[in-house]
């Protein structure tokens, strides 16, 4: 007689346009694809009045582990990475939607030793960077020498803050930031997310030597608003999943409580 396998539980942090379209997904294609749903989290907790049941709302972040997820999602905001995310690989793996947040040394540090200790692992979604994978091969066998990301969009498209915020675009084509990829997230913390993914796959170059070019463009139409990719639902194959970069922990250490490292999507 076959095993049902316990369908593996999945937490979503953030209640944007992004979240809304995973949540609806899990609700409604989660249990064919063996994912339920537990809890969705928002900062501001009346946007997900109407639409996510009451059952599923989490109105603290901090009370995660009560819902005992498998995954937690997040999708909301590099500050949750930066002030949340350590405490939440304590009861799960979690999947980075804003790696932008892993620009802030602390934070990465902080992350990797979370996940050695606690045996969950950290996944960053790729985004829009195609060719990740080219990219990561070509970077673990040596031969990466340089990078350099371009992303050009409409003004409308930018949410920029800091120094970034006040640059007025008069001419047709403006750049508004060209250095390491580092220095621009915590400017551009929602428009340097793809730049961030190529700096995690490729290691060698890193946040520091990965160069980030932002164009603001007034011939381009406003960057649609995506909603969330149905594909990161899907369940991985053996080769594992591409959409996905792994961050790996740091050299092994000792760390009370470490128990038995798993990976929801690797197995």
């Amino acid at each position: 007689m076959a095993l049902h396998r316990a369908p593996r539980r999945v937490g979503v942090v953030g209640y944007g346009r992004l979240g809304q379209s995973l949540v609806s997904q899990l609700l409604t294609q989660g249990p064919e694809l063996g994912l339920e749903l537990v809890f969705v989290w928002n900062r501001d907790p009346s946007r997900m009045a109407g639409s996510v049941p009451r059952s599923l709302q989490l109105q603290n972040l901090a009370a995660v582990v009560e819902r005992h997820p498998d995954l937690v999602v997040e999708v909301a905001h590099p500050k949750i990475i930066h002030e949340s995310g350590a405490q939440i690989l304590r009861h799960a793996n979690l999947l980075v939607g804003s790696p932008s947040a892993l620009a802030d040394q602390a934070t990465e540090r902080q992350l990797r030793e979370a996940s050695h200790c606690w045996g969950h692992a950290v996944f960053v979604a790729r985004g829009a960077l195609w060719g990740i994978e080219d990219i990561a091969r070509l970077d673990a066998a040596g031969g990466l020498q340089s990078l350099r990301v371009t992303m050009a969009t409409h003004p409308d498209g930018f949410r920029l803050e800091g120094p970034l915020a006040a640059v007025h675009s008069t001419r047709p084509r403006t750049v508004l930031y060209e250095g390491p990829v580092r220095g621009l997230c915590p400017f551009a913390p929602r428009n340097s997310n793809t730049m961030a993914a190529a700096a995690l796959a490729a290691p060698s170059l890193g946040f520091d030597h990965v160069i980030a070019v932002l164009v603001a463009d007034l011939r381009l139409l406003p960057a649609p608003l995506h909603a969330g990719d149905p594909s990161l639902l899907r369940p991985p194959s053996s080769r594992g999943h591409p959409r996905l970069i792994h961050l790996p922990p740091p050299p092994s250490r000792h760390c009370p409580g470490l128990g038995p490292r798993t990976s929801l999507l690797s197995q």
